[in-house]
Parts: C-alpha cells; structure tokens; sequence
C-alpha cells in the first residue's frame, strides 16, 4: 500500500510539472488564468451552458436567456459547495482546496452575485423558471449542510446519504436543463421533454460517481457514502459502464419510437461513446483527478458534435 501511495504521490508530482512546463511557453499569467477557470468552477459554468445548447436543439426550442441563468447558477452553487467543502477537500484536491482557502472572499462574493443575476433573468421566463432557478440552491442546502436555515435544527445532510447524494445532484441538474430553457419558451412537456430529462438524469449520475472515484479515501474519512465507497472502484467501473448503456438504450429507443431524430441522436451517441471510453478507464488510469476533470468534457464533445451536425445539414 505504500508503495501504491508513493507511485500516486509521483504521478501527481508528474503531473504537476508537466502543466507547469506547458504553461511556461505561454505568456505570463496563462497558469493563473487556468487554475482560477477550473478551481473555482468556471468550466462547469461553460459547459453547462452547452448542455442547454443540446436540449434546445433536441426539443426545437428557440434561443432564449435560459443557457446564461444555467451558467451562472451552476458557478454559484459549485463555488458555493467548494467553500463548505474545502476542508474535506484538502485530501482528495489540495490544490483546489488551497486556492479556494487563498480566495475564499472572493469566491463568496462571486457566487452570490452570480446566483443574483441568475434570479434576476430568471423573471423575463416567468414564475416557473424563477422556481426552476432557484431549484438547485435549495437542493444545495438539503445536500450540503446540516441545518434548515431559520429552525436551527441540525438534520444529516444528503451528501452523507447512500445513492440520495448522487440521485439528487442528478433530479436538480437533470430538472434545471431540461426545464428551464423550455420555461423560457412558454412550451408544455411532452413525451421527448421526459426522454431527454431521463438523458440528462442517467449522465449527471454517472459524471457525479466518477469523480467520487478520485475522493474514495476522503469520503471514508467523514463518513460520505458513495457507490466506490459501497463496491469498490472495480465494481463502480461496472456499475457506471452499465448505466452508459442504459442510456445508449434510451437513445436507441426513442429513435426507434420516432420521439427523437437519428440526425440529432448522433451527438448523444457520440458523447456516450466518449463517456465509455473515460469509464472504462476507472480503476486503471492513476491520474484520477484528471479522469474526472476528462468526464465532465463529454457534454462538450456532445456539443462539438452537433456542432458539426447542424452545419452539415
């Protein structure tokens, strides 16, 4: 087990080098950049907004404010979850953990105003997206803290709960993609609105487990439950691998159906695909971290995808 330690110790430190050894050709400032787009969570925001992207193309629904109030909520609860977790977070991401301690201020502040501004928009789609807006930070507060605000009664929080953490991360992104843009368009749920929320339900889940992955040994020290805490990380490997198709399932079915486009199913597929191959992965690559930054990109190679699509069409 030491020497196992001492290997993951070396490959971080590789790791590390050879970034900084990137960011040495770039002009001054380019590593600073980087750590502040990833740390604080701003990437997230980036591809959250893509995967709004994907839903108004799979639904046909017209541009709207809806990706930007996506973004900058998913930022504010993310930074939000950051600083209550850094602690926790210095075992498993001391990078991430020291940077957040560094500016913790600042972050504070950016997140709040971020999820003023997405309330703020939120009024143009009417009172259900304002609900659907401020969705995710309720569930934040149920997943993770302790508390009720304005009770003072102390409750276990949901991150700690078995499969309740990873399910309810899903329901509160899986809801806000899927609903918000169509909120902002006036539309009404039908059959392809439930396919593509049960999608986004299925890959939130799995791009939530992988990256528990990476913070087995953390979540064993304060008690958090997760599927490779639970099974182990081979067994999570299977586990996700098996949701992955599941979803390729799903897809494949609602083609059949006639409730979603082959053109349109193609970027799905794609990024699936791509989320296979990360899968596949768990338990075998060491730079764990990494593996969870590679699966939070699929949305992205999704959204490339059918980038491509619509122009070819």
């Amino acid at each position: 087990m030491a020497r196992k330690n001492h290997a993951l110790s070396d490959e971080g430190s590789m790791t590390t080098a050879l970034r900084n050894a990137l960011f040495a050709r770039f002009p001054a400032g380019t590593g600073r950049y980087w750590n502040v787009l990833v740390y604080s969570s701003a990437y997230l925001s980036l591809i959250a907004m893509a995967e709004v992207v994907i839903v108004s193309a799979l639904l046909s629904l017209p541009p709207s404010p809806a990706a930007v109030v996506v973004g900058l909520v998913v930022f504010a609860v993310y930074t939000n979850d950051r600083l209550a977790d850094v602690d926790t977070d210095a075992v498993s991401n001391p990078e991430q953990a020291a940077f957040v301690r560094r500016y913790r201020d600042e972050l504070y502040v950016l997140a709040s105003i971020a999820y003023g501004l997405a309330v703020a928009l939120s009024v143009i789609g009417g009172p259900i997206a304002l609900a659907i807006t401020l969705l995710p930070g309720v569930f934040w507060v149920c997943y993770a803290t302790d508390w009720i605000p304005g009770t003072g009664v102390h409750v276990r929080r949901l991150k700690d709960v078995f499969l309740v953490n990873t399910i309810v991360v899903a329901f509160a992104w899986a809801t806000t993609l899927t609903f918000l843009p169509l909120a902002f368009a006036d539309g009404t749920v039908t059959i392809p609105t439930l396919i593509v929320f049960a999608y986004f339900f299925l890959r939130v889940f799995t791009n939530t487990e992988i990256p528990n992955v990476r913070d087995i040994d953390g979540d064993r020290e304060i008690g958090v439950l997760t599927i490779p805490v639970m099974f182990g990380v081979e067994r999570t490997r299977q586990i996700l691998t098996g949701i992955d198709l599941c979803t390729v399932g799903l897809v494949v079915a609602a083609v059949h159906i006639g409730y979603l486009s082959a053109l349109l199913a193609f970027p799905l597929l794609v990024g699936i695909s791509y989320s296979l191959g990360v899968t596949s992965l768990i338990g075998r690559y060491e730079n764990e971290r990494l593996l969870a930054k590679a699966a939070e990109c699929e949305y992205l190679v999704a959204f490339v995808a059918l980038t491509f699509v619509v122009l070819l069409s």
